[in-house]
């Protein structure tokens, strides 16, 4: 044990001297956390349950909905948003300044994003080709195949967020935000059609990348601001749940008329502002504590897998709940329906075998995300020998 205390002690002195004096630790730290909170918000209110020889998908919000708290703590997908924002606007002005095109820089973004997802998409292509030929129902393979694939529509909304920075860089938060409120009177309050709430996927998201817009462009200085941003945002969404008829809950709950997140509503937007606001408020503290170089190593090393953590991680559950039939159909807060503090608890002691398994994924898939570096151009120049023929030389 002290030996590897020793190893893990000197790799984070490493990775603390090798990282730029300039860095931003507490944005890195932020998209750690925002990461990780979608993660473990996945694991705790998603559950594969057998149905009529197959399997589908439940969550304990449904038998439980005094859980919706738990959603408020692990939807966490605006403070990424709001992180996207500033590092695509830094980003963007810093390649200006060194001269590379706006295509050059939006092509390594994107690329960055998307190299993880062929390995997903290949990988469960062939799973579900093997579970139907093996004679698995076609409802099982859907609902296993969704379960995987529905985290991507983040990742489209995300690139295309990415590759508007150059248009929306500038644009203020309240736009955005006023195009949801509107959507939703639209949808709620005059009986518009559904599909009218798609327009949201853009705009919800939009809110906290321009707020991140806004913070690197120093918008955002000042403690008071901050406040007002989580208390405006609180306060409307404690309306919204008590007084609109919105859910409670900040994720979807299988089988409600309404979902805050699919599409995003004015709640979820409101409480992504809140949500926002006290992240800003704390990244000072965040930074203090990157400081420490065992707890910026951490971050340091998530934010380089980051895509590749948040890609396999329903892999994962779902490969230790099929694992786990072969033990037993009825292992407590794995198969069974989540219906009481029991499973809460059973499903929590669930939580280190998930990640376990979500270490293997990471293992073997992690360099998909890795950015490649070209390979060194030969050079070959010529040089005189005294009293010879000319020889080229080649450099690597």
């Amino acid at each position: 044990m002290p030996e590897l205390r020793a190893r893990w002690a000197a790799l984070a002195a490493g990775i603390d001297a090798a990282t730029p004096a300039g860095r931003d630790r507490a944005v890195d730290a932020l998209r750690a956390l925002a990461i990780l909170g979608v993660v473990l918000g996945h694991w705790l209110v998603t559950s594969l349950t057998a149905a009529d020889g197959g399997l589908r998908v439940t969550s304990p919000l449904v038998q439980l909905p005094w859980l919706a708290p738990v959603s408020w703590v692990f939807q966490t997908l605006a403070v990424f948003f709001l992180v996207g924002g500033r590092v695509a606007v830094v980003g963007y002005a810093s390649a200006r300044e060194r001269g590379v095109s706006y295509g050059a820089w939006v092509g390594q973004r994107l690329g960055r994003l998307f190299r993880p997802v062929a390995a997903v998409l290949v990988l469960w292509t062939v799973v579900a080709g093997g579970m139907l030929l093996g004679g698995a129902g076609v409802d099982t393979v859907r609902t296993l195949v969704k379960l995987v694939l529905s985290p991507l529509w983040f990742l489209v909304v995300f690139a295309v967020l990415t590759a508007a920075t150059p248009v929306v860089a500038r644009l203020s938060p309240l736009w955005p935000a006023a195009v949801v409120a509107g959507v939703d009177l639209w949808r709620f309050g005059a009986g518009g059609p559904e599909w009218i709430g798609w327009v949201n996927v853009a705009a919800g998201w939009l809110v906290p990348f321009t707020l991140g817009a806004a913070w690197a462009r120093g918008s955002l200085a000042g403690r008071g601001r901050l406040w007002l941003l989580v208390g405006a945002g609180a306060a409307a969404t404690a309306s919204l749940v008590l007084c609109g008829g919105y859910p409670a809950s900040m994720v979807g709950v299988p089988g409600a008329a309404v979902s805050n997140l699919n599409p995003p509503t004015l709640a979820a937007v409101a409480f992504g502002l809140a949500q926002c606001g006290l992240a800003l408020l704390v990244r000072d503290r965040l930074a203090r504590l990157m400081a420490r170089p065992s707890a910026w190593a951490k971050v340091a090393l998530l934010n380089l897998s980051a895509m590749t953590v948040f890609l396999w991680h329903q892999t994962a559950m779902m490969a230790v709940t099929a694992v786990g039939l072969l033990v037993s159909a009825d292992l407590p807060g794995l198969h069974t329906v989540p219906d009481s503090v029991g499973w809460v608890a059973a499903r929590m002691a669930w939580l280190p075998v998930f990640a376990a398994a979500l270490g293997l994924c990471w293992a073997a898939f992690r360099f998909h995300e890795q950015t490649r570096r070209p390979r060194p151009v030969p050079v070959t120049t010529a040089r005189r020998v005294p009293g010879g023929p000319t020889r080229e030389i080649t450099h690597a």
